[in-house]
Formats: structure tokens, C-alpha cells, sequence
């Protein structure tokens, strides 16, 4: 079960750090073609886009901020934290 809870850990942690290079990568404003941003995208818009969408929901405006990595990544932690607590 360690095994288990260890390689879910390693998998949020790649996810949240690929999020936080999209931010990076949405501040440098690199081009929208590029290999490099579209597998960073294809890997992370699982994880924002409901993120997004719950923001959307609950009518929170956020004006020209997107505040999706963050809810992703807390919703990353609370992940890792019930997996943690249910494995070990």
C-alpha cells in the first residue's frame, strides 16, 4: 500500500509542477504552437478545467486573473492528503 500511496504522491506532485510551468509559460507569452506549451496544456487542462469551471459556477469574479492553479493544486493536496490517510 506504501508503493501505491507513494506513486500517487509522485503523480500529483508532476501535475502540480506542470502547472505551475503553464503559468510560467502563460507569463513568458511563448506561442501557442509550441510543442512544449501543448503538452503542458494537454497534461494540466484536466485538473483546471473544472477548477475554471467551478469558479465559473459559483459566480466569482475574478476579473482578468485566473485563480485555477490554485484551486487545482488544493484540490491536488486534498487528493494526496485522502490517499495518504486511506493507504497508510
Amino acid at each position: 500500500m506504501a508503493l501505491l500511496y507513494r506513486s500517487i504522491s509522485i503523480l500529483i506532485y508532476l501535475i502540480e509542477i506542470l502547472i505551475v510551468a503553464r503559468i510560467i509559460i502563460s507569463f513568458l507569452n511563448i506561442g501557442n504552437r509550441s510543442p512544449l506549451f501543448t503538452l503542458v496544456y494537454e497534461l494540466t487542462e484536466p485538473v483546471l478545467g473544472p477548477a475554471r469551471e467551478l469558479i465559473y459556477k459559483l459566480g466569482i469574479n475574478t476579473g482578468m486573473f485566473d485563480f485555477s492553479p490554485l484551486l487545482g493544486i488544493l484540490f491536488l493536496r486534498i487528493i494526496d492528503m485522502i490517499a495518504r490517510n486511506i493507504l497508510l
